[in-house]
This record gives structure tokens, C-alpha cells and sequence, in this order.
């Protein structure tokens, strides 16, 4: 599968599959509660599986605000 790392710079790399969200981070060495994983628009939870023909984009996940 496609992996396309966005933690915070574009990164992209091939993964054999199928396994799970969280298999798939453990692989990479991301922690799970620092970013969002999607295929295509779809959110994905960290027992969803993603195959070999997949693309699938982490996203580190950002949070502030203003005052």
C-alpha cells in the first residue's frame, strides 16, 4: 500500500498489507494518539484494516487556538 506521511513533512512510502491502522503505525514508529489516518475521505480507527492496493495518508494532528 501507499503511505503518505504528512508528520509534518510529505513523505511517502510502500507497505505490504493487509493489516490494521495500528499495525501499520507501529511499522512506521508513530505514536496513534498524535495523528489522524485516512483513506481517501474517510477517517479510519486504529482496528480498521487497510490492504495492499490502499493509499492511505497520516496526518499529524494539530491543535491550538486563539485567545
Amino acid at each position: 500500500m501507499k503511505v503518505i506521511l504528512r508528520t509534518p513533512h510529505k513523505e511517502e512510502r510502500e507497505l505490504a498489507g493487509p493489516m490494521t491502522v495500528r499495525e501499520l503505525l507501529e511499522q512506521l514508529d508513530v505514536d496513534p494518539e498524535g495523528v489522524i489516518v485516512a483513506r481517501g475521505r474517510e477517517l479510519l480507527t486504529l482496528d480498521a484494516r487497510v490492504e495492499d492496493g490502499d493509499t492511505v495518508e497520516v496526518i499529524r494532528a494539530i491543535s491550538g487556538g486563539g485567545a
